[in-house]
Parts: structure tokens; sequence; C-alpha cells
């Protein structure tokens, strides 16, 4: 019974979305494939996504970033909480080796904490990366504290990504250094049936009103402009988080029995920041998709590079969104006619391929 050694990010849950399609599809390659997830995503997120037999070790296997909400990074704080698992590297990577050799996997896959690949090396179990960015990419555009000296961190960061056997370089994705051999593999994405009439008898919507989802991913956006919002007519917004109750213009998602993968492919718009798992499958659907910009992250401008390409999609200021100036936006997107085709979806399955010969 073949055992994978997966290390997760728990930054979000975008990592692990783009993790789960690859182990179903190599679930169905391999018999009797079983799954180690290490990571402090929480179970949940995996029961009704991993199809194949899994447990859970929820062991912090990174830092990624420190967020106050989904689109503000604290920047000295992400530095710090380095600068503290750094400070403990050499017990982290033996508790990390110890425990792989007592599981005995014969696969260690990453998506992207560098300790497992570093880990993997020193117990001598074949280690592959999945990638969309590095964490070294990441850390390389925000400006250390006085107190910190970057530049060894980050160069410790890539060693540890080197010491992987294999890369699976995920489209999109920004340009990274640092692994020895890369394998480009397409889209990973995994859209589901609409069930729009469900949805529209749900909310009653009156004829010709938009629904618009507005989710931000793993990392909770708590407010809105509720207020301006209201007045805004002709749209129904599925909001991801908390929602006044008197509001007749918003609903919240986790009120709704769909899944939020239905209500992606069941809405007019979305409205989202350029994360991975969102985009892509935005794109994927045909969606039209407002988004939010961070202008600070690794992977941001190469996801706005394929929205525009192969999908359909109109940026929003971060002052409009706050201020709840949405409607041209909205008209915009609306507007814009279907583009190119997109890629395939078929990341899933070469990568799975590609593990499936190694093990």
């Amino acid at each position: 019974m073949p055992l994978i050694w997966a290390a997760i990010s728990g930054h979000g849950f975008g990592h692990a979305a783009q993790v789960v399609p690859v182990l179903n599809e190599l679930g169905r390659l391999v018999p009797n494939l079983r799954v180690l997830l290490r990571t402090t995503v929480p179970a949940a997120f995996f029961g009704d996504r991993l199809t194949i037999p899994w447990e859970m070790s929820p062991v912090q296997q990174d830092v990624g970033c420190i967020q106050d909400g989904p689109m503000t990074i604290d920047m000295e704080a992400t530095w710090d909480e380095h600068q503290r698992f750094h400070s403990t590297w050499d017990d982290r990577l033996r508790t990390e080796v110890a425990a792989m050799l007592a599981a005995h996997p014969d696969m260690v896959l990453g998506d992207t904490p560098y300790l497992a690949l570093a880990a993997g090396k020193l117990a001598a179990i074949p280690s592959v990366a999945l990638v969309s960015f590095t964490w070294d990419l990441v850390l390389s555009q925000y400006a250390a504290p006085s107190s910190i000296d970057a530049r060894p961190m980050i160069q410790a960061i890539r060693h540890a990504y080197g010491q992987a056997d294999l890369a699976l370089r995920i489209t999109p994705s920004p340009k990274m250094a640092g692994f020895s051999r890369f394998v480009d593999i397409g889209p990973i994405a995994e859209p589901v049936p609409p069930a729009r009439k469900q949805l529209a008898g749900l909310l009653t919507l009156e004829p010709g009103e938009r629904t618009v989802l507005v989710g931000f991913g793993g990392i909770p956006l708590n407010s809105l402009p509720f207020r301006k919002l209201e007045s805004l007519s002709g749209y129904r917004f599925l909001f991801d988080g908390p929602v006044p109750s008197e509001s007749r213009r918003f609903i919240s998602t986790k009120s709704l029995p769909s899944s939020f993968k239905t209500l992606m492919a069941s809405v007019d718009v979305i409205m989202t920041k350029p994360g991975y798992g969102t985009l892509v499958e935005a794109v994927a659907l045909q969606t039209p998709m407002i988004y939010v910009r961070r202008y600070n992250f690794a992977d941001e401008q190469s996801l706005v590079d394929y929205l525009h390409r192969y999908g359909r999609g109109v940026e929003l200021s971060m002052s409009d969104f706050t201020q709840g100036r949405w409607t041209t936006a909205l008209k915009e997107v609306l507007d814009i006619p279907p583009t190119t085709a997109p890629p395939p979806a078929t990341g899933a399955s070469e990568a799975a391929a590609v593990l499936a010969k190694l093990l």
C-alpha cells in the first residue's frame, strides 16, 4: 500500500486545493494509495474533496505570510515569524526526518513547504515539489526590518527547495529558481457542474437580477461597506463572511446548501483577489471575474496575465472596493465577450502520471 507524505502549506487553502486533485488522480493510477497529510489546513477541508484514504498529521510546515485579513500582509510580523521558524530549523528538520522514517512513505510531495523537501533528502525518500510559487520568491519582495538579515534566510529557503528531486511547475506561475529539475504541467482546476436554476430559486431572484460571489480565499474577509452596497440594485451578493441580519442585498454562502465550488459555477460574476484556485477555476468556467490586487505577492502578475489572456476580468482598485464603488466594474466585466479558449485543466492528471512513474 503506497504512502504519500503530502506536506501542504497552511497559508490559506490554495495549496491544499492544488494538491487534492493531484492526489485524487494519482489514486486512480496507483491501487491502494494512501496519503498522510502533514499540514495545519483543517481536516474539514479534505473531508468531501479527497477520495483516497488519508490521515492527518497537523504539524506546521512553513510560515507563509502573516496577514491582517486576506488583502494586507504584515511584513514585519512575517519576517519575525520566519526568523522564529528558522531559529529552530535544526530541531524541526530532525523531527521531520524522524517522523518520515517512522512512517516509511514512498514519496514526499510538497506544496510548497521547503522543510519537507529538505527532510525528504536527508531521509533518502524521493521528494517532489508541486509549485505555483515559492516562499523565497515571496519574501524577496518584502523589505526586512533592520534587525533581520534577510539574505541568508532567503538563501536557506532556496537551498531547501533545491533538495527536491523534481519540481512540477503549475501553469500559470512566475519564474522560479533553486530547483535542479522542472517539469511544466497544465493548470489545476476541478470545476463542478452549475446549478443556476436551483440557486435562482433559493434566492428568489427578480427577472434580470445578477448574482455575484464575493470570496477572498481561506483567510477570511470580515467586513464590507454593506450600507452603501444595499443601494446597488440589480445584484444579489453571496458573501463568504458574516452578513448583517437586516441585509436584503447580501446572503452568507454558509447559509446556502451548495458548496463554494458549486456557487462558483452558478453565479454571474466572481469578486476576489488574484489567488490561484479561484482565478484558474473562474477561467475554466469562463465566469467573469472582478479582482482586487495586493501588488506585493509573487504569483499575482502571472495570474492576472493569465486571466486577461484566457478569461474575462476587470480590476477593481482597493479604494473602490472598500468604498463600495462597484457599479462600473460590474457593468464592464459583464460586457466583456468570451476570449481565447483556456488551456485544458490537465495539470492534475499530468502531475499524477509523473508521480505514478516515480512510485
